[in-house]
């Protein structure tokens, strides 16, 4: 089994770091996913000899990586989805982007159209039937002028199929690496990272936020770089 990042448990939740490249869930791929992996961490730890419950309650894209959290019964479970649609689950990214971000900071509003054919989605009229209304904040927080690319906070707002990588790419700073929508770094990997997690505990009530940055080596070397505007 892959060494599994934990960043928190106890026997509600348990928060982890998901890879890049690493599937969600199970695919047609058939390659190792954080569902079985998380389950193969618990059976081991907890020396389970039969199946154990592991809830999956949302999901990153396959090329990003970040902080994930999974349930450990089913009410956790039913009251984290509660709290993704009540808003109270709050998700916070880190995207290295092409060029100098101009303004600073702002909210990016579209409508997005998922196209099932093609797995990839696109900014379109809000008139259009099955449009979704996508929301995101940013704000720059450095800059390289070196290599014209700008380190970027975004706050999700909506959870829109492939969101902020078509919100920005259509904004004209797509994310470096991105191989669907992005315009530099072809054949990189994806520099969005999801690095911190606001959550209210299923049982205690308690807000707790999770935080994980990526290693500051290739694209996210930026992270350990002198602010540069």
């Amino acid at each position: 089994m892959q060494d599994l990042k934990v960043l928190f448990e106890d026997n509600h939740i348990i928060v982890v770091e998901k890879k890049p490249n690493i599937p969600s869930q199970a695919d047609k791929t058939e390659d190792m996913d954080m569902i079985t992996m998380v389950k193969q961490y618990r059976k081991e730890k907890e020396n389970k000899p039969g199946n154990v419950y592991l809830g999956l309650v949302h999901r990153l894209d396959r090329p990003v990586g970040g902080i994930m959290i999974f349930a450990k019964t089913s009410k956790a479970a039913g009251r984290l989805s509660d709290q993704i649609r009540e808003k109270v689950f709050q998700k916070r990214y880190l995207a290295v982007v092409d060029g100098k971000v101009m303004p600073e900071e702002g909210i990016l509003e579209n409508y997005l159209y998922k196209e099932e054919r093609t797995n990839t989605s696109r900014v379109v009229n809000k008139e259009k039937k099955n449009a979704k209304l996508a929301k995101l904040a940013y704000r720059i927080l450095k800059y390289n002028e070196v290599k014209d690319l700008s380190l970027v906070e975004i706050d999700l707002y909506t959870g829109r199929h492939h969101q902020i990588r078509v919100q920005l790419s259509h904004f004209g700073h797509s994310i470096f690496g991105d191989q669907k929508y992005g315009t530099r770094g072809q054949g990189k990997q994806i520099a969005l990272w999801a690095y911190q997690l606001t959550i209210q505990h299923p049982i205690t009530k308690e807000e707790m936020t999770f935080k994980d940055v990526p290693e500051p080596i290739g694209t996210w070397c930026i992270l350990k770089e002198e602010e540069k505007k």
